[in-house]
């Protein structure tokens, strides 16, 4: 086994690992996802391919591999165990419609095994496959595959469904049966069923070979798609503690520094069980805030700042837990930059905006937590199931998010109720935490005849700003579209005057009149730039990219989906504008 593989080591190697076949190395997309308003974060590295997933042919061609970070809150209570994280580097690799398994099972027995790459213990490492159902066949042929690589037949799981099977991550679209890696600890099982996918430890999953064969339909069904995919993923953190033989992932040199920090500053040298879930806890959801504040989100009780908020209170209460009561997360926050910077040059640029907002937030929650959690003994006192009124009392006057209560009621053995806060929050006229998960859960990019009319309109309102406003660095600060309205954010210092906001409006709408022509090509980035593309310079783009122009108004580098003349669009109207954050702007329209 490579002992000596670190995490950078680990992402050179596999980069390198598939140049060498022939593979084309894209940049690490922003943690928001751009072209996709069904997730509120990116939680693969698949997310910024849809588009190409889906049949449009990809700038860089048909085999491409990456490193992108990613932030998911499905495991979130599984957090603090040996291996569950929110926010992660993914490894990936991708075929647009050329190889399949036969050559991704191969390749990744190549990476985890061969002496030249990770030299892993090919012993010691288990496989699962798609056991079959009503909806597709029973996986014979990965079995086979990893069969003739030497993987004997009682170290291969057929897992079902659940276990074995990749998508569709909203209710249709690309899918398929895949093939899990997993690694042996050398840990004792847990009893007579442990296998790989037992939530004891003992197996280490570390990439996962999905084969996007199937396209799921409005009705259920399952058809074979035209374009047949691979979407490969490896953990880096997961992989690098395998490689380590660390019995978790806070171990490894990424997660270490931030621990030892946080056992100085609560002053415990030897933690038992509950303390090093706490320490586990704080580590991971510290690193995961400062990665999303580095996106310019601010916490808040709706969507991704919710999400935000619930990480950074959580933190603070499990501080508290371990006998923190002073602010500690800055210090925290400054290790996580200092680890990542040179990856994620964005988190040194933001760092002052990252920890300003930290502080604001800390220093809320700190003043009203003590009373917060009185005011839940007080009523978890009185009765066995704190009800829907008391549980949305605890949110809205102390700030405790309903995970949170839901926390503190299940470490004394009172139940909370769900519903009933979810209920109370509807009736206060706010944004259900039901639709947030909904959201969250994602799925693929929505590609509707509305969505794309007002993606296009994006590009028009984007240039319309920087004419009307005369401010010529004007940028994208973010962008989100559902089918009913477009969110586009900016870098400005004021509120935008009546006549500015109708004269954008009209800009855009003498655009849409005048049927002018959209236009797709793909040219390196700097010849992008030469033409005067926009685009979001703080991402890193391959070689090759997409740029559309409307006409001579616009031209921006973007993976679309768009019209392909403004006479499709409609009337494009503003129907708000407001300040989302210290010199940043958001607007929200729609086209009738």
């Amino acid at each position: 086994m490579n002992k000596g593989v670190d995490s950078e080591k680990l992402k050179e190697l596999y980069l390198e690992f598939f140049k060498q076949n022939n593979h084309k190395i894209i940049p690490n997309a922003p943690l928001i996802p751009e072209e996709d308003p069904t997730v509120l974060f990116t939680t693969a590295g698949m997310h910024p391919l849809v588009r190409y997933l889906l049949g449009q042919p990809h700038p860089l061609g048909k085999r491409l591999a990456n490193v992108q970070k990613c932030l998911r809150t499905d495991d979130i209570d599984e957090v603090g165990d040996e291996s569950h994280l929110t926010f992660f580097e993914m490894l990936g690799n991708w075929s647009l419609g050329e190889y399949f398994k036969e050559d991704a099972i191969r390749w990744s027995f190549e990476f985890l095994t061969a002496k030249k790459w990770l030299g892993l213990d090919k012993k010691r490492l288990y496989i699962s496959v798609f056991a079959g159902d009503k909806d597709a066949p029973r996986d014979e042929e990965s079995a086979k595959i990893w069969q003739s690589l030497g993987i004997p037949k009682e170290r291969i799981f057929y897992l079902p469904k659940k276990d074995n099977w990749w998508g569709p991550a909203g209710t249709t679209g690309p899918c398929g049966p895949d093939t899990e890696m997993f690694y042996d600890t050398n840990k004792k099982p847990c009893g007579k069923d442990c296998k790989p996918g037992c939530s004891c430890g003992k197996y280490f999953e570390i990439w996962n070979d999905v084969f996007m064969q199937y396209n799921k339909t409005q009705e259920g069904k399952y058809e074979l798609l035209k374009q047949k995919n691979v979407d490969t993923g490896m953990g880096v953190e997961r992989t690098v503690a395998a490689l380590q033989n660390k019995k978790s992932v806070y171990e490894i040199e990424t997660f270490k520094p931030i621990v030892e920090k946080i056992k100085k500053i609560s002053k415990i040298k030897s933690p038992d069980e509950k303390q090093e879930k706490s320490i586990r806890i704080i580590t991971d959801h510290i690193r995961a805030s400062t990665f999303v504040l580095a996106e310019e989100i601010v916490p808040s009780n709706v969507d991704r700042g919710y999400i935000l908020r619930r990480l950074i209170r959580r933190s603070i209460r499990h501080g508290k837990l371990i006998g923190v009561e002073k602010e500690f997360l800055s210090d925290l926050v400054t290790i996580v930059i200092e680890l990542y910077k040179k990856d994620y040059p964005n988190l040194e640029k933001r760092k002052k905006f990252i920890l300003d907002e930290l502080k604001k937030e800390e220093l809320k929650f700190r003043n009203t937590l003590e009373r917060g959690l009185k005011k839940f003994e007080e009523i978890a006192k009185q009765v066995k199931k704190i009800d829907g009124k008391n549980a949305f009392l605890l949110f809205q006057s102390f700030g405790f998010p309903i995970e949170m209560t839901k926390e503190l009621g299940n470490e004394i053995g009172v139940e909370v109720d769900d519903k009933g806060f979810k209920k109370e929050f509807e009736r206060h006229q706010q944004i259900s935490r039901v639709g947030s998960e909904k959201k969250f859960k994602g799925g693929l990019s929505d590609a509707s005849e509305q969505s794309t009319k007002l993606h296009t309109a994006t590009h028009l309102l984007n240039e319309a700003l920087r004419r009307v406003l005369k401010k010529k660095d004007l940028v994208q600060k973010g962008s989100n579209i559902t089918p009913e309205r477009l969110r586009f954010d900016f870098n400005f210092d004021r509120a935008l005057t009546e006549k500015e906001i109708s004269d954008v409006e009209n800009l855009v709408n003498n655009q849409i009149e005048k049927c002018v022509s959209v236009t797709r090509e793909e040219m390196p980035f700097g010849e992008a730039k030469k033409r005067g593309a926009q685009a979001v310079f703080e991402q890193k783009y391959g070689e090759k990219v997409s740029v559309y122009s409307v006409g001579d108004f616009s031209i921006e580098v973007c993976g679309g989906p768009h019209v392909k003349n403004t006479k499709e669009v409609g009337e494009f109207k503003i129907i708000k504008e407001e300040s989302i954050a210290s010199g940043i702007r958001r607007i929200k329209a729609i086209v009738k």
